[in-house]
């Protein structure tokens, strides 16, 4: 028998794996070219070539103890090599010191959250929201605040942020470009949550951590660039991770990176590291340490996700779907055709198209999809999205 918890958890369970279920059931009845499945964020290129030339190379290394344990923090090399990369847009540097290798974001925001909380701390998190947030908070005895972004523009709107900040604020998760809008957050914004934090750390005297998950900074459209966190806030703690920019998001590798200004710097990186070791992650692992140590300024191919973000957005937006543009990440976040998401996503079904809801992201009324898939799968897709605006207009006769 599993805990009541676990059991109360996994009927919440994300939509995302839910709509890819649902899809697999569908491809089995109708075959896999005529389900469209725009579930799941699975990156659909493979890593570029210096990525797999390394591998090879790592593997095959001879060097005594190169696949031994090694610090929990990472290999002290791979670290310096990311700061060096961090600093390229930075105010004032960080050093490896300040930096920790990761078993992916999502392990590092773990050992992040159960480095920083006490039971009973709040987390402020923006919808829409990357729905594994809430476990996660929940995994650390954390209490999860939830604010809505304004619809316009799915940034925050501070008087809002300012009134929920409380006296048990202990962290606040930002997650730019956005799953699911694919929104960045535009350098004003950043420097009016940093003015607001500042306000309530003094306040209410005691620290506050921005945390800002960055799977998706690399994969960016129109010449868009993602402003670096360290620059507007002293407390911002950076978690990002190479699933999403080098196509490896099988084989978990990411890192930690907190703004040079901490207090306690050595203190906090220690509760990191222990945490990292005593949460079972023990260290990043090593082989991946040393095949991505190469490769950070690398990406997959970019212009090949905008091919399809633009094939969309152009098809949706003409058939009437409303939607913010998005200028990072692979997902677009319309405005569903009718007031329940739920409802409009199986409906959506009927005509095979495998869509995510945005009550899954804390965001009612409107739906995701992920256009990191084929693009001959995308073309296909088209006349569904036809039928499926004609059927909503024919209700309304």
């Amino acid at each position: 028998m599993i805990s009541k918890e676990v059991r109360e958890n996994l009927q919440n369970a994300s939509w995302i794996r839910r709509m890819f279920v649902e899809g697999s059931k569908l491809k089995a009845q109708f075959g896999e070219d005529n389900v469209y499945d725009y579930s799941l964020g699975n990156p659909y290129f493979e890593p570029p070539k210096s990525v797999t030339d390394k591998l090879k190379h790592v593997v095959n290394e001879s060097t005594p103890g190169a696949h031994r344990y090694m610090d929990n923090a990472g290999f002290p090399e791979v670290r310096q090599k990311v700061a060096d990369a961090i600093n390229r847009d930075i105010v004032k540097p960080i050093a490896k010191e300040h930096v920790l290798m990761t078993v992916g974001a999502a392990g590092g925001i773990n050992v992040l959250l159960r480095t920083a909380l006490d039971a009973g701390d709040e987390v402020i998190i923006f919808a829409p929201y990357f729905a594994e947030y809430i476990f996660y908070i929940n995994n650390h005895n954390g209490v999860p605040v939830i604010l809505k972004t304004d619809e316009k523009t799915f940034e925050p709107d501070l008087d809002a942020f300012k009134a929920v900040i409380t006296e048990k604020t202990r962290a606040v998760i930002i997650n730019s470009p956005n799953n699911p809008t694919g929104v960045i957050y535009s350098e004003e914004a950043l420097k009016g949550i940093g003015r607001v934090l500042i306000e309530a750390e003094e306040k209410f005297g005691r620290e506050i951590y921005l945390i800002s998950d960055e799977p998706y900074k690399a994969l960016v459209y129109d010449g868009a660039v993602v402003p670096n966190i360290h620059n507007y806030f002293r407390h911002s703690v950076m978690v990002n991770s190479y699933s999403k920019s080098l196509g490896l998001a099988g084989e978990r590798i990411g890192y930690i990176a907190i703004n040079s200004q901490f207090e306690d710097v050595e203190l906090f990186m220690s509760g990191l590291a222990f945490c990292n070791r005593t949460l079972g992650f023990v260290n990043a692992p090593a082989l991946w340490q040393k095949v991505i140590s190469d490769s950070l300024e690398e990406t997959v191919d970019i212009s090949q996700y905008q091919v399809r973000r633009d094939l969309l957005l152009n098809k949706l937006r003409a058939l009437g779907f409303e939607m913010v543009e998005p200028k990072g990440a692979f997902y677009l976040f319309p405005k569903a055709l009718e007031e329940d998401d739920v409802a409009f996503v199986m409906e959506a079904k009927k005509f095979n198209l495998l869509l995510v809801p945005g009550s899954g992201f804390g965001y009612p009324g409107y739906f995701r999809i992920s256009y990191c898939v084929d693009l001959a799968m995308i073309e296909r897709s088209l006349p569904a999205f036809e039928k499926l605006v004609e059927h909503y207009k024919n209700l309304k006769k």
